[in-house]
């Protein structure tokens, strides 16, 4: 692997558990065994690593979405999907990750920002639209203001003020408002494949548990 990779994997890896402000270049280059110098040569400093970072996870989130949509059945299927592969991602992110993130790198946040409100807003979208012609969702519903209430609700689990870290998980957060969202949306058709999927779902649960 070459050493800009092996920097950008071993960064990301600590951003996540332990928050960006509190992983310093020094941390990164010892759990690298590398000297700062070498570290230097190829991030300026932890400005442009951060920006890297975030341009390359924003890029695997992407692909893991449309590769969602491939793998789908269904728009209820899709959020199923989704929800898991969110959650086995925030299990081990640390929630102040989108605070340093907004406070001290305003550049990548800015580029988080735009995958936000284009990218996955528009993912949203065409599942709602999706779900609404298969008659999986209420055809009443509006679009739009959904789209938007579902992209803001997903920041909510980040706020530590209101989940604090040590009290709450940030994967069952978000898994429990993705669960609220999808029965707000869904037709009486549309609930009845949620059990089933949550059904699916539990047994998978239990199974991987009596494994450990």
């Amino acid at each position: 692997m070459e050493p800009k990779e092996r920097i950008l994997i071993k960064a990301e890896e600590l951003f996540m558990q332990y928050g960006i402000r509190s992983v310093s270049m020094d941390d990164i280059a010892n759990n690298l065994g590398m000297s700062k110098k070498t570290l230097y040569q190829y991030f300026a400093d932890k400005d442009e690593l951060v920006d890297a970072v975030v341009d390359g996870h924003i890029k695997e989130i992407q692909e893991d979405c449309m590769s969602c949509r491939l793998d789908a059945t269904d728009a209820i299927h899709e959020i199923f999907i989704t929800m898991e592969r969110i959650m086995e991602e925030f299990s081990n992110m640390n929630p102040m990750l989108l605070y340093d993130l907004e406070k001290f790198h305003f550049k990548a946040y800015q580029r988080f920002r735009e995958h936000k409100d284009k990218f996955l807003l528009q993912i949203i979208r065409n599942n709602i639209e999706w779900g609404i012609k298969d008659e999986l969702y209420r055809d009443d519903i509006n679009v739009d203001v959904l789209s938007k209430y579902r992209i803001e609700s997903m920041m909510i689990p980040f706020n530590v003020a209101v989940f604090p870290p040590g009290k709450y998980n940030l994967a069952e957060i978000s898994g429990i408002i993705i669960q609220n969202f999808t029965y707000g949306l869904a037709s009486i058709k549309g609930h009845k494949l949620i059990q089933k999927y949550n059904e699916q779902r539990n047994k998978t649960l239990s199974y991987d548990e009596s494994k450990k």
